[in-house]
């Protein structure tokens, strides 16, 4: 028996939450079955825990977008009991069981082994918001864009991918503007790497289609108008890595910034990247995220508490990354 945060279809949008002992019986199909010791909570775990996006595309479902631990058995050569392993995306606590769960059965292709070195919990720590951050660095950097180029403003900062983004951009060399709704946190971004504390209100309300040329580049993980009035300032010639959206799904904006100033919108795809993608970004976490930032920007519960922290998560109460001690 082990114990899974399982989620239930109901009559109304939220669904039952409960934390259920279950059998290896009760377990879908996988071609390898994992001992998770850390998973995380992430914004989309959130909603799919409170009901307030339909996140869930299969019932039952154990939610958890990402997971460490080692195989207890595999049907797939490239991996052996004992292996420790990490996976993030893959449509994990979507369409196939996630990582909050003490067990939990994936197919191979969307499993990496964990980096060398790596504690699980430190690369939970990471996870699937400093997986994001990474890709959003490296789309910036394959499209060309340098330090000395100019400021890269990172919005959601206090989030798990913007507190990241921040400091991978600053370990590079980069001057870092932070965009956040919470200017109490300013310190704290500031210790991360960030020199310019920036309130997203000035950016979340529509604005003008060009604007004054603020920023060499940008990591966003907002969308709606905080991603168009970034567009709108940014240099001649500069990058956009657009990976998320908190706000909205939509994208108010013009081609203006596109064909008048040459700006680069990069879309970054987390769950679905290329393998040599996602093993270069998680090689590169692993030796390039200062690893003494983590603990001041991460908080660890138990496997009981994460219903209750995704309401948190949601409110915005919640300052950089949850890991899940699923044994605890």
């Amino acid at each position: 028996m082990f114990k899974a945060l399982l989620l239930t279809k109901t009559e109304v949008p939220a669904p039952q939450v409960a934390i259920t002992e279950l059998d290896e019986a009760q377990l879908p199909a996988g071609d390898v079955l994992v001992q998770v010791s850390h998973s995380t909570l992430n914004y989309k775990d959130a909603l799919a825990i409170t009901g307030k996006a339909p996140v869930v595309r299969s019932w039952p479902m154990v939610p958890g977008i990402d997971f460490a631990g080692a195989v207890l058995e595999s049907s797939d050569p490239r991996y052996r009991p004992g292996d420790a392993v990490l996976l993030n995306g893959w449509g994990v606590g979507e369409s196939h069981w996630g990582g909050l769960a003490q067990r939990v059965p994936v197919t191979a292709a969307g499993l990496r082994p964990l980096p060398a070195g790596l504690p699980a919990a430190q690369a939970m720590a990471i996870g699937t918001a400093g997986y994001p951050a990474m890709l959003c660095v490296m789309a910036l950097q394959r499209n060309g864009l340098l330090p000395a180029q100019g400021p890269v403003l990172v919005t959601g900062a206090n989030g798990g991918v913007g507190s990241i983004a921040i400091a991978l951009l600053a370990r590079l060399g980069f001057e870092v503007h932070a965009s956040t709704g919470r200017l109490a946190e300013a310190e704290h971004l500031k210790a991360l790497g960030a020199t310019d504390i920036i309130d997203r209100a000035t950016l979340n309300t529509p604005g003008k289609p060009l604007q004054k040329e603020r920023w060499a580049g940008a990591v966003d993980s907002v969308g709606s108008h905080t991603l168009a009035n970034v567009c709108a300032g940014i240099r001649y010639g500069g990058v956009v890595a657009a990976c998320g959206l908190a706000q909205g799904m939509d994208f108010p904006s013009t081609v203006a910034p596109f064909i008048l100033r040459g700006v680069t919108l990069a879309g970054v795809d987390s769950v679905m990247a290329p393998h040599a993608r996602r093993a270069e970004a998680w090689q590169r976490l692993a030796r390039e995220l200062p690893a003494e930032l983590l603990p001041r920007n991460t908080e660890t519960i138990a496997l009981a508490d994460a219903a209750g922290v995704a309401a948190r998560l949601l409110a915005g109460q919640v300052r950089g990354r949850v890991v899940v001690d699923v044994m605890a």
